[in-house]
């Protein structure tokens, strides 16, 4: 177990890990992982080892789902009975009559007495009573107009052609609660099934309510007590003041104020459900995750870890395997069969496949039955994992029995419960077609998992792989005998890894520490493209040549 211990402490877990620490990191069941690079954030979701979560963000990025801006009309569409807004993007977003919100006009007055106020006082503009909902059927036409500014929030990131989608009802998630501003609504999750429980959370709600602010009551809000529901609702409405105070002297369009970066709203909306680690590889979004953890739920701190290790964090974690053998076309099973995953312009459709290996099971039915259920779990993850949204139809293999057909449905909606993404599956139809539609937030994720040949560049002919080796040869030489170097670390495809440490007494490392006295480590990096090699030097600084 101590050899354990070091071993992990070698390869740079920045963290003191006890024999039962160890035994947690094995059987551990959720886990964040966050990598930086540059100015891009990679965040994955791992559940039993597995990949179900993977998101990018940008790091500069300054239009995220659920910013909340200062914006412009620049014009009405009857047609649509929508406006087409600037926010500062290069397009103009999109905002529609019904996403308005019914208290569409009293933000527009808190809008404009705030922002012809010299000295605003947030208290007494807050304190209005509401105007008269807008007419559901109404025409957009009645409520703005060109030039006119307007309080709006992404709902949905760009997609194709189109704009950012925007709501004029501005929501401010917390982690127990939602603030709704300009409303009087309280409601409850509808995912917490006790009605004792419910009960008792909108008599908390209700006591709560901040003036002319709805209040809605998350999953995560089940068995909490009245003071850290209070802290939570203190804490959204201390940012929508500060965000009023913005308004004074903001002009169109201007960011007033920002979501939480990625990294953090998922720790907002997830850790209800709990994280047995989560992997940081970089000092400034360690101590963001510190920081939140430390003000929101202190008891997750055990579990933050900082990562110092020389291969890439998804890379050490196996992460980068999983995201190419997961992304593709065809999807393998563990039993031999596959899903084949099809994208078009109006929805994704799924063929599941039994393949050609037998399952040994009693009947056709049987062998069909354990098919289907191990797809429609593989299915799942596959769409959280896409982030697929719009219409998904699976074609799943046929089934006779209609206690089966009933069986893969409830394993299908089981196996959906943890998405997060609002979602309705359909029963299954005289066609044997599953029809799920999926909430589109952002577009679906579309990783390459075909290379063009980094040395052909897909002519089908490269030059002797020998002078792969023998550059790398040239470089060390010229590396320790110019410059001096007195240690080296080289990272090399597996394959050319392979070849360099072939033969136990004669292999090339072996070879360079009888010339140089120098032993040369060699290390294996996937991301690499066949000829492709990184030099680093004692200090652990790649060295550019």
């Amino acid at each position: 177990m101590s050899g354990s211990v070091r071993s992990r402490r070698d390869l740079g877990f920045c963290m003191e890990y006890s024999a039962k620490g160890v035994l947690l990191l094995l059987i551990m069941l959720n886990e964040l992982v966050v990598s930086k690079s540059e100015d891009k954030l990679r965040i994955a979701i791992l559940q039993d080892k597995a990949l179900v979560e993977l998101h990018h963000e940008q790091v500069s990025d300054a239009f995220a789902v659920g910013d909340i801006f200062l914006a412009k009309v620049k014009k009405l569409n009857p047609g649509l009975n929508a406006a087409f807004v600037d926010i500062g993007y290069e397009k103009d977003s999109f905002l529609h009559y019904l996403d308005l919100g019914p208290q569409v006009k009293t933000g527009l007055r808190y809008l404009k007495t705030i922002q012809e106020s010299h000295k605003t006082n947030l208290k007494l503009i807050s304190g209005l009573p509401p105007l008269l909902d807008i007419d559901k059927n109404g025409k957009m036409e009645e409520v703005l107009k060109p030039g006119q500014n307007i309080m709006v929030q992404i709902v949905k990131e760009p997609i194709s052609t189109k704009g950012h989608r925007l709501s004029g009802e501005i929501s401010l998630p917390g982690q127990y609660v939602v603030l709704v501003p300009f409303s009087n609504v309280v409601s409850v999750s509808k995912k917490i099934a006790s009605a004792e429980e419910r009960k008792r959370l909108k008599q908390l709600a209700d006591s709560l309510q901040p003036t002319n602010f709805g209040v809605i009551v998350r999953t995560a809000a089940e068995g909490r007590d009245k003071e850290a529901i209070q802290r939570d609702i203190e804490k959204i409405h201390s940012r929508w003041e500060a965000m009023s105070q913005n308004l004074s002297s903001a002009k169109a369009p201007y960011k007033v104020l920002s979501e939480q970066n990625r990294t953090t709203s998922i720790l907002r909306d997830m850790l209800s459900q709990g994280f047995d680690a989560i992997h940081v590889d970089d000092e400034s979004v360690y101590q963001d995750i510190h920081d939140y953890l430390q003000s929101n739920t202190p008891d997750y701190l055990k579990v933050l870890k900082i990562y110092k290790g020389k291969p890439s964090l998804f890379h050490f974690l196996g992460l980068e395997k999983q995201i190419k053998s997961s992304f593709g076309k065809i999807v393998s099973l563990p039993n031999g069969s596959y899903v084949v995953i099809e994208h078009t312009e109006a929805m994704h459709v799924i063929d599941v496949n039994s393949g050609s290996k037998n399952l040994n099971n009693a009947t056709l039915e049987e062998n069909v039955l354990k098919v289907n259920m191990e797809a429609a779990s593989e299915i799942a993850r596959q769409i959280r994992l896409r982030d697929l949204g719009g219409i998904i139809v699976i074609d799943f293999i046929d089934q006779r029995k209609p206690e089966n057909k009933k069986l893969l449905l409830d394993h299908l909606r089981e196996q959906m419960k943890s998405d997060r993404a609002k979602h309705a599956i359909l029963p299954v139809s005289k066609f044997g077609l599953v029809q799920i539609t999926r909430q589109r937030v952002r577009p679906q994720l579309d990783i390459q998992v075909t290379e063009t040949c980094p040395t052909c560049n897909g002519s089908g002919k490269i030059q002797a792989s020998i002078l792969i080796v023998d550059e790398i040869i040239h470089t060390i030489d010229f590396l320790i005998r110019q410059n001096k170097e007195k240690s080296m670390h080289i990272y090399v495809h597996p394959y050319v890894s392979a070849y360099l440490k072939k033969g136990l007494w004669n292999s090339y490392q072996i070879q360079w520490l009888r010339k140089y006295r120098i032993w040369i480590k060699i290390s294996e990096d996937v991301v690499l493209p066949l000829n492709g090699v990184k030099y680093m030097n004692s200090r652990g600084e790649e060295i550019k040549l």
